[in-house]
């Protein structure tokens, strides 16, 4: 009989984050398939079983050993009090590259202006454990009651104040709601289960996707430059160069020519090739990136 197959079973976010989630993955090297009635994705690694799960459930699933691993907001992990090993923060959100925050929020002409003022109001929020922890340091007694959604609507007419997650505060500034106090910022971390960080062969499995995913965040907003170059300009070139590292310069055929190849921000592209090319570089090549990694 052939030896049971090594297995890691990692959970991710369901709703906001899925997309954006997903899409690291594919560039990471990863081609994730959901189907809209599963909430197991398959992907072409017979090494992982993954789950698709609501962000709020992960990391105490992942405590409870339910699940190796897993991608869920710091938020959540505080929120449930899950027990886990993080290996890393990936420093992305639904829309930006920005940490999401959890903030304090009034109606504009609400005459609350600090913490202190929330004395014996009532408030409503999804983080409901976060909430009550950050009245408890300021030495406020308020009631907390759990929102199953559509928070923002709920002020003032409902409640007094609410605790809600934004990324931009847009939507806040839409519904003239007014930011009083942050109480958390986050981000989405890689967990395990203490258990399986303890498995040689699940933490060495969970340590190369953290390598890749990280690699594929390192590549964001990054793409490559390659050109050749007049021997003569190269200082100039490479001192116009904005490179994440020191540039490749290669020698050509042609002793008076070199290949220079170099990371830059992808933003910066369209000022730099017009300077380039008046330097007299030529066969300038610009190509995407998938992972960056150092």
């Amino acid at each position: 009989m052939s030896e049971p197959k090594n297995i890691l079973r990692l959970g991710l976010p369901k709703g906001s984050l899925q997309e954006p989630t997903l899409e690291l993955f594919k560039r990471a090297g990863f081609n994730v398939v959901v189907s809209s009635r599963s909430y197991r994705p398959t992907v072409d690694d017979d090494e992982l079983e993954l789950r698709l799960l609501r962000a709020q459930e992960i990391g105490r699933y992942v405590d409870h050993g339910f699940l190796d691993c897993g991608i869920t907001g710091r938020d959540w992990i505080a929120e449930n009090n899950a027990k886990v090993e993080v290996l890393t923060d990936l420093r992305y959100s639904r829309a930006t590259s920005k940490p999401t925050r959890w903030v304090l929020v009034v109606p504009e002409d609400s005459p609350i202006k600090t913490v202190k003022d929330l004395q014996g109001r009532r408030i409503a929020t999804e983080a409901v454990d976060m909430t009550k922890a950050y009245l408890a340091k300021h030495g406020v007694e308020a009631e907390v009651e759990f929102s199953w959604g559509a928070t923002e609507v709920k002020v003032p007419e409902l409640v007094d104040a609410i605790v809600d997650i934004t990324e931009t505060g847009s939507s806040l500034r839409a519904n003239k709601l007014r930011i009083v106090d942050t109480l958390m910022e986050s981000y989405p971390q890689f967990v395990s289960s203490p258990p399986a960080y303890r498995d040689e062969w699940k933490r060495r499995k969970m340590e190369t996707l953290v390598l890749l995913l990280k690699g594929a965040l390192e590549a964001r907003d990054k793409v490559g430059l390659k050109m050749n170059v007049p021997a003569a300009s190269l200082a100039e070139v490479v001192q116009a160069l904005p490179s994440e590292r020191s540039p490749t310069i290669s020698q050509l055929a042609n002793q008076e020519w070199v290949a220079v190849e170099t990371v830059i921000s992808e933003s910066v592209v369209r000022e730099i090739i017009p300077r380039l090319k008046s330097l007299g570089a030529e066969g300038i090549v610009e190509y995407p990136l998938n992972k960056v990694v150092h």
